[in-house]
């Protein structure tokens, strides 16, 4: 179990508690988190679950795959270091305490 902050575009902060072996994609989507659409479900096959890590998790996440960096190319402003699609991010107890921001929209 790992505590997630999600940030809204606006600043509102949603903390949430979220199972090891969920997407942090599951874990807004579970919690009604706005701002992850999550349109493919978690396929990689869209990129409407786009964040901005918080720099501090940047280096504790595992690389992004080939897969996720194409995916990346269609998001919303994407960032070359702090995007991420949350349909790729496994939650195990190491990222307790991770911070994520959405991007003003998702496309």
């Amino acid at each position: 179990m790992a505590k997630i902050t999600y940030v809204e575009h606006n600043g509102t902060e949603h903390t949430v508690e979220v199972a090891s072996g969920l997407t942090v994609m599951e874990g807004a989507r579970d919690n009604n988190i706005p701002g992850i659409e999550a349109d493919c479900g978690g396929a990689c096959a869209c990129s409407t679950c786009h964040v901005y890590v918080h720099p501090d998790w940047v280096e504790k996440l595992p690389v992004r795959d080939d897969m996720e960096e194409d995916m990346l190319d269609f998001a919303y402003q994407p960032d070359p270091v702090r995007s991420r699609l949350t349909c790729q991010v496994k939650v195990t107890d190491a990222l307790d305490g991770l911070i994520v921001q959405m991007p003003e929209k998702q496309i």
